[in-house]
C-alpha cells in the first residue's frame, strides 16, 4: 500500500453534561455528525460545506477544525506540514449537541490516520479541546472525548486529563430534540453561578455516583432518580423556551429523566428502548410547537463506536 495522500473522518454528536454530571459526562448517538478531509496540499485551508457551513469561518486560526489540527502536529512537532482541510459541516451550531466537537474530533482522527496513527484515539482528546477552547472559550472534554472514543465517558480529572468509558446498559437510548433557536455555549456559561451551596453540591455529587452506579449495575430506575442537575439547568431553563413543559411531557411519554443536552438549547431523554425513545422525541416536538418553536429529533442508542475513517486515498 502506498502512502495516503488524503482521509476523510466522520465524528458523531454528542450529549454532554447528563443533568448530573456538569463538564464531567458525556455520551456519542447515532444519525448526525460531522465530516472532515485532511489532504496534503501546499498550504494550509479551509473549505467548509454542508447545511451550516455557510455559518462558521474557514480561517486556519479560527475554525475549530484546523486549530485542533494545528495543536496536533505542534504537539507530534510536525508544524512544518501543510494541509488542506473540507469540513461538512452537518450540524447545526450553538444546539448543545456537540457540534463544535465533532468537527474538532473528525479532523484530528483524520489527520492522525493521515500520519500513521501516530497516536492512539484517546491520547487526540487534548487536540480536539483546543477546537472547543475556540468555539466556546472553554477547553472542555464532555463532548470531545465521546465524540472521539463513543460510548459513555467521564472525565474523572482535566489536571491531568483523565478519560474513563464506562460500560452502558444495551437497552439504554436516547431522544434528543432541537428546538430551532441558536444558544451559544459561552452565553450559557456566563450565565451560571461561580460559588455553589455546599448542600448542592453534595446533592448533586450523590446524583453523579448513583448515576455512575446505574449504568455499571444496569439500574433504570437509579438512573432516572439521579439525573438531576443542580448546578446549570436552574439557571440554563430561562435561555430555552417551554423546557419546563417540554420536560414534563418528556417524563409523562415514559422518559427516565430528562434535562438540557450540554449547554442547550436541546433537549435530552434517556429510555428504555428504542420504541419509548421515539415516544418521548414527538412528545417534546408537539410542546415545543405549543410555544411556537419547531425542532428536529433524533433518537439512537449510545453510539460505542465514535469516530471512524470513511475513506482514505
Amino acid at each position: 500500500m502506498g502512502k495516503l495522500t488524503s482521509v476523510t473522518a466522520f465524528a458523531p454528536a454528542t450529549v454532554a453534561n447528563v443533568s448530573c454530571g456538569f463538564d464531567i459526562m458525556g455520551f456519542a448517538i447515532d444519525a448526525i455528525g460531522d465530516r472532515v478531509t485532511v489532504a496534503y496540499a501546499d498550504a494550509n485551508t479551509v473549505k467548509v460545506t454542508g447545511p451550516y457551513g455557510h455559518l462558521i469561518p474557514a480561517a486556519w486560526e479560527k475554525n475549530t477544525a484546523s486549530v485542533a489540527v494545528q495543536a496536533y502536529l505542534t504537539f507530534i512537532q510536525k508544524s512544518g506540514l501543510t494541509f488542506s482541510i473540507s469540513l461538512e459541516k452537518n450540524m447545526p451550531l450553538g444546539s448543545g449537541m456537540g457540534s463544535s466537537a465533532s468537527s474538532s474530533a473528525a479532523a484530528v482522527f483524520a489527520v492522525n490516520h493521515l500520519l500513521g496513527d501516530v497516536l492512539s484515539t484517546k491520547e487526540l482528546i487534548p487536540f480536539a479541546m483546543e477546537g472547543e477552547r475556540v468555539a466556546s472559550g472553554s477547553a472542555h472534554a464532555d463532548n470531545v472525548a465521546p465524540s472521539l472514543l463513543g460510548g459513555f465517558v467521564l472525565i474523572r480529572s482535566y489536571h491531568p486529563l483523565d478519560i474513563i468509558t464506562v460500560t452502558s446498559p444495551d437497552e439504554l437510548f436516547c431522544a434528543v430534540v432541537h428546538p430551532h433557536i441558536e444558544l451559544h455555549t459561552s452565553d450559557a456559561r456566563r450565565i451560571l453561578q461561580s460559588e455553589i451551596p455546599i448542600g448542592d453540591v453534595i446533592k448533586q455529587t450523590a446524583n453523579t455516583a448513583g448515576f455512575m452506579v446505574g449504568l455499571l449495575t444496569e439500574d433504570y430506575s437509579l438512573l432516572g432518580r439521579s439525573m438531576s442537575d443542580l448546578l446549570a439547568e436552574p439557571k440554563r431553563t430561562r435561555l430555552i423556551p417551554g423546557f419546563d413543559e417540554a420536560k414534563q411531557a418528556a417524563m409523562q411519554a415514559g422518559a427516565l429523566g430528562c434535562g438540557i443536552s450540554g449547554s442547550g438549547p436541546s433537549i435530552f431523554a434517556l429510555s428504555k428502548g428504542m420504541s419509548c425513545a421515539e415516544e418521548i422525541a414527538q412528545a417534546i416536538k408537539k410542546s415545543f410547537l405549543k410555544v411556537g418553536l419547531d425542532s428536529e429529533a433524533f433518537t439512537s442508542s449510545l453510539n460505542v463506536k465514535g469516530a471512524f475513517v470513511v475513506d482514505s486515498k
